[in-house]
C-alpha cells in the first residue's frame, strides 16, 4: 500500500522528473522539478490555492514515482520524452510529430533524393518541417521539381547509370536524368545542396552561386545550361518576392510564437523567419487547458515543440514569459550547439512581429468559432426540424426510403438512418422487391415498409421472450419519423401500410423541384414550408441526397451482377452488356419489340447483325 504522506518525507532534494499515477496505474501527469522534494510536496499542501485542474488531478493520484537526474536540463529532456510516451491526461499535449509530414533530403547518401516522410530518424539526412498538412509539402516539392529537376524514379545510383533509356520526366524537362551518365557524383550532389539552401530560405547565397555558374557556362558556350540556370534564378526570385520581409537590416533566423485562448482551448501560431523572411508557419490547437495562464501554456508548448524540432533558430520570440527560461535556453543551446536567446519583447519592432503572429492566432480562433457555430447548427437541425413539423418529441431517429429501377427492371429499395441529424451507416438496409415485377413505386414502397416493420415486430417479440438480445436486433429501434423520397402519392401509400399495421409513425415526403433538387416536405396535411437557407433545409437535403445515392449505388451493383433471365437471354449474340444497353436505351421490352432493326442498331455496343437478330426474334414466327 502506497502511503503518500510517508513517501513525501523521503523525496530527494535533487532535480528530476515525477510521474503521477491513478488507481489503474495510468500515468496522469508528468512534471519536472529543480528540487523534487519541494515541487511534489506542493501538490499535497494548500489545496485552496490550487487551480481547479490541479485539484482534479490531485484527487485522482493514487501514487507517484520519480526519477532523479544530474541536472535540470536532463530533467527537462526526460520530461518531454515521458509526456510523449504516456500522453498523460493532465498535461498539455501536442499531437505526435509522427503524424506530421516532413520533407527529407537524404544528403547522407552519395546520390541523395528529396521526398515526403512521416518518420524522423537520426540517419544523417536533413529534415524540414513538421508541416500540419500535406498540401504545403506537395506544393513545395512541386516548386523544387520545377526549379531543380531532381529524379523521382525508383532507379538506384550509381548502379543504374547507363541502364535503359531516360523516362518521360526527362523529355518534359522535369528531371536532369543522371541515369544517362551525363553528370558526376559531385555535380549530382551539388543540386541537392542547392535544394537544401532553398528549403533553408537561403535564397541570396543560392542565387549568387547560380549566377556565377550561369556566367561560367555562358563563357564556355554552354548556352543551354546557362539558360536553364537563368530560368532557375528567375523562379527562385519570384518565390522570394512573394515572401513577407520581416527585417531587412538584421536578416536573422528566428521563430515567433503567440497564442489566443478561447473557451477551454489554446490556438498557438508559430512563424518561421529565415534570413529576415517568413518561409513558413504552423498552427496548433491545444485542448483541455482549463484555467492555465498564457505563460503556463507557452511553457508547456515550447518544451514539447522543440523536443522534436529539426532546427532551432538563434532567436525565439514569445508572447508570454515562460517558466525556467534559463534552463530551456540552455537546453536549446545544446541542441543547436550555439547560443539561443528566448525573448519576450514588450515594445518596438520585435513586439510588432509578435502582435502580427497573435493576429493570425486570433484568425484561427475566429475560423474555429465559425466552424463550431455551423456544426452546432447542424447538430441542432434535427431538433428544429421536429419543432417545424409540430412534433412533441425529438427526432432522434429518422428513417428515409427510396426506390430505384429502370422501367421496373432490377427493382430495389434503400433504407437509410439519420441519428440525431447525422448518418448512421451501420443501420442502413437494402431490399430487393419480390412481390411483383415492373414499375410501381407505390407498391414497392409498401412492400419494403411492410417487410421492414414486420421484422421489427418479430424481433421485439423475440426480445420479450428472451430469444434475442436487444443489441442483436437489426430493425430496432423504431423510427421517430419516416422521410420518403417522393410526393403525396408516396406519402399516401406509406400511410396506408402504416395504418394496416397499426403503427403510429409520422410520414413525410421529400419533394423535388423541376431540376431534381430538394424543394421541401409534404405530409397528408399539405406541403411544409422550409427556408432554403436554413440548417433544417440543409438537413432534409442531405437526407434526400443520401438515400438517393444509396439506392442508386445498390441498383447499379445489382444490375451489374444481375443474371436475371429475360427473353433477351435467348437471342444469339446478346450478352449481359448488350442486354443492359438495350434496356437502358428502350426502357422496356415492349418498346424494344416495336423498334425496327435500324433503330436497334443505333444502341451503343450493337451492330447491324445483332440488331437484326433481335428484330427477327420478336417479329418472325
Amino acid at each position: 500500500m502506497f502511503d503518500i504522506k510517508e513517501e513525501l518525507k523521503h523525496l530527494p532534494e535533487q532535480p528530476g522528473v515525477y510521474l503521477m499515477h491513478d488507481k489503474s496505474d495510468t500515468v496522469i501527469y508528468v512534471g519536472k522539478a529543480k528540487v523534487l522534494k519541494n515541487r511534489v510536496r506542493q501538490y499535497f499542501q494548500n489545496s485552496a490555492a490550487h487551480t481547479p485542474k490541479v485539484r482534479a488531478m490531485v484527487s485522482n493520484i493514487d501514487y507517484f514515482e520519480y526519477i532523479v537526474t544530474d541536472s535540470e536540463i536532463e530533467a527537462l529532456v526526460l520530461e518531454c520524452n515521458l509526456i510523449k510516451k504516456y500522453q498523460p491526461k493532465y498535461n498539455i499535449l501536442l499531437k505526435d510529430d509522427k503524424q506530421y509530414p516532413y520533407i527529407k533530403v537524404t544528403i547522407n547518401e552519395d546520390y541523395p533524393k528529396v521526398f515526403m516522410t512521416r518518420r524522423l530518424q537520426n540517419d544523417g539526412a536533413k529534415y524540414y518541417g513538421p508541416y500540419m498538412g500535406t498540401t504545403t509539402i506537395y506544393n513545395t516539392l512541386d516548386i523544387i521539381q520545377n526549379i531543380f529537376n531532381p529524379p523521382t524514379c525508383a532507379r538506384r545510383f550509381p548502379q543504374d547509370i547507363g541502364k535503359g533509356r531516360p523516362c518521360l520526366n526527362y523529355h518534359i524537362k522535369k528531371c536532369f536524368a543522371p541515369c544517362m551518365g551525363n553528370m558526376s557524383r559531385e555535380e549530382y550532389r551539388k543540386v541537392f545542396f542547392e535544394i537544401c539552401s532553398f528549403l533553408d530560405g537561403d535564397h541570396k547565397d543560392l542565387i549568387r552561386e547560380m549566377e556565377e555558374r550561369m556566367k561560367e557556362a555562358s563563357l564556355n558556350m554552354q548556352y543551354e545550361k546557362a539558360a536553364s540556370l537563368r530560368d532557375k534564378i528567375s523562379s527562385v526570385r519570384a518565390i522570394e518576392e512573394k515572401q513577407k520581409i520581416i527585417n531587412s537590416k538584421t536578416q536573422i533566423d528566428e521563430d515567433i510564437i503567440a497564442l489566443e485562448i478561447f473557451e477551454n482551448k489554446a490556438f498557438v501560431e508559430v512563424f518561421f523567419v529565415r534570413s529576415g523572411k517568413v518561409i513558413g508557419r504552423e498552427n496548433y490547437r491545444l485542448d483541455k487547458i482549463d484555467d492555465m495562464t498564457g505563460g503556463q501554456i507557452m511553457t508547456d508548448f515550447v518544451k514539447q515543440f522543440y523536443s522534436n524540432a529539426v532546427y532551432v533558430p538563434p532567436v525565439v520570440l514569445l508572447e508570454y514569459e515562460i517558466e525556467d527560461r534559463g534552463t530551456i535556453e540552455e537546453w536549446l543551446e545544446k541542441r543547436r550547439t550555439t547560443k539561443v536567446h528566448i525573448q519576450i519583447p514588450k515594445r518596438g519592432e520585435k513586439r510588432r512581429l509578435v502582435e502580427m503572429v497573435k493576429k493570425n492566432a486570433f484568425i484561427a480562433v475566429t475560423n474555429y468559432r465559425a466552424n463550431k457555430q455551423k456544426e452546432d447548427e447542424k447538430n441542432n437541425a434535427a431538433e428544429k426540424l421536429a419543432n417545424l413539423l409540430g412534433m412533441n418529441s425529438p427526432l432522434h431517429r429518422i428513417e428515409s426510403y427510396d426506390i430505384s429501377n429502370i422501367s421496373g427492371s432490377d427493382n430495389v429499395a434503400a433504407m437509410i438512418v439519420f441519428t440525431d441529424g447525422k448518418p448512421d451507416k451501420k443501420m442502413y438496409r437494402k431490399f430487393k422487391i419480390k412481390s411483383f415485377e415492373g414499375a410501381n413505386d407505390y407498391a414497392a414502397m409498401q412492400e419494403v415498409l411492410y417487410r421492414r416493420f414486420r421484422r421489427a415486430i418479430e424481433e421485439q417479440e423475440q426480445i420479450n421472450d428472451g430469444e434475442l438480445a436487444t443489441d442483436k436486433a437489426k430493425f430496432l429501434p423504431m423510427p421517430d419519423a419516416l422521410f420518403i423520397d417522393g410526393g403525396i402519392g408516396h406519402v399516401n401509400a406509406v400511410c396506408e401500410i402504416m395504418e394496416q399495421m397499426d403503427l403510429q409513425i409520422p410520414v413525410y415526403g421529400m419533394v423535388k423541384d423541376d431540376k431534381h433538387r430538394t424543394r421541401g416536405m409534404i405530409s397528408q396535411d399539405g406541403e411544409i414550408d422550409i427556408s432554403p437557407i436554413s440548417a433544417v433545409f440543409n438537413l432534409v437535403t442531405r437526407i434526400q441526397d443520401e438515400v438517393h445515392r444509396f439506392a442508386i449505388t445498390y441498383h447499379r451493383k445489382t444490375r451489374g451482377k444481375s443474371a436475371v433471365k429475360s427473353e433477351l437471354d435467348d437471342i444469339p449474340g446478346i450478352g449481359a452488356k448488350r442486354r443492359a444497353a438495350l434496356l437502358e436505351y428502350f426502357k422496356s421490352l415492349d418498346a424494344l419489340k416495336k423498334a425496327d432493326a435500324d433503330e436497334i442498331a443505333n444502341v451503343q455496343g450493337m451492330n447491324y447483325t445483332s440488331a437484326q437478330a433481335v428484330w427477327d426474334y420478336f417479329n418472325l414466327e
